[in-house]
């Protein structure tokens, strides 16, 4: 019976030792929670970090492979341009040649061409084919004579020299070509010069 308060207050002992070391164990678990929840929270804010650089860089990488293609397409288009236009000047010259030869062969008077007269004869059969040839030539490299008599007036296509109000035809066509126009793939080289008919 002496024992037993000893053996009692050592069961109490031991008990308060056993809550003491599950007190221990339960804190250093706390604290051990604790530290892995602000390495956690490091980690976090470094990955929203990255995230946020790298949407950034896909972003401009993306928006410079779409002015690359761009700058691609625009080269392309310009290097066709030039192949299609490069001879616009030349032809603008050529122009020139092809109306004076229309010019002579129109002048020529057709009551004076006749076997009695071979060297007029020849010479305006010379012309002609010069002039076919030559629109052929024209063709060949996509120019083409623009002559509208009876067409109606397109400012993109025609140049008015004068209105004029005309008996039978109807306002706002083309009654008269001055000069014949040409357009070199489908773009208006040399407008043609006309003459419009106008309400009376």
């Amino acid at each position: 019976l002496r024992n037993s308060p000893r053996l009692l207050c050592v069961a109490t002992q031991q008990k308060n030792t056993g809550q003491n070391l599950e007190e221990d164990q339960s804190q250093s678990q706390n604290e051990q929670k604790v530290e892995p929840s602000s390495a956690e929270k490091m980690l976090t804010e470094e990955k929203v970090k990255l995230e946020e650089q790298l949407k950034e860089v896909t972003d401009k990488y993306k928006r410079a492979l779409a002015d690359a293609e761009n700058v691609r397409q625009r080269s392309q288009k310009l290097v066709e341009e030039a192949k299609l236009y490069g001879i616009q000047s030349f032809c603008k010259d050529l122009l020139e040649v092809a109306d004076i030869l229309e010019k002579a062969t129109e002048s020529v008077p057709k009551e004076e061409i006749k076997d009695d007269n071979p060297h007029l004869k020849s010479l305006y059969e010379g012309l002609v084919m010069t002039e076919v040839q030559i629109q052929k030539v024209f063709k060949k490299h996509g120019l083409l004579r623009l002559d509208p008599v009876g067409a109606k007036f397109d400012p993109y296509e025609h140049e008015a020299l004068f209105h004029a109000p005309m008996e039978g035809k109807e306002p706002g066509t083309i009654a008269l070509v001055s000069k014949i126009g040409y357009k070199l793939h489908g773009r208006t080289l040399r407008p043609a010069l006309v003459g419009v008919v106008k309400e009376a």
